[in-house]
């Protein structure tokens, strides 16, 4: 797919989310609700890719590969999918924050299918 305007990547997110979670409900295994949002992401015809290694550089040296971005969406959006209680957010935004720091992309956003609502479970973090 062409490149779009980040809001507008950023809603037809949303919009998968959406659409996965009136389907499936909360209470289900995160692994099907990965599975089902990357069929939106193909449905939609969205390049995405899984488990990009990403480097981190420290005092001048460089960890090349220590972490992973789960789901990069267009080369842009850095997603992360949990189904977890509100408590555990914490260590995935602050994981996504580091994921922005070490990276070129601007966005990330969690998204957690714990949520009666998903809209709740819809975090959007933007570079500084």
């Amino acid at each position: 797919m062409n490149r779009i305007d980040r809001n507008k990547l950023n809603t037809i997110i949303l919009n998968a989310a959406i659409e996965v979670h009136n389907i499936l409900g909360p209470g289900l295994p995160v692994s099907l609700y990965k599975a089902c949002f990357l069929k939106e992401l193909s449905i939609k015809e969205f390049n995405f890719r899984l488990d990009v290694p990403f480097s981190i550089t420290y005092k001048g040296s460089e960890f090349r590969n220590a972490l992973k971005i789960d789901i990069l969406v267009n080369d842009e959006v850095i997603i992360k999918i949990i189904a977890e209680e509100p408590s555990q957010q914490h260590v995935y935004i602050g994981y996504l924050n580091t994921a922005l720091k070490f990276t070129d992309n601007k966005t990330a956003i969690l998204i957690n299918f714990y949520y009666e609502k998903i809209i709740e479970g819809f975090k959007r973090i933007n570079k500084n």
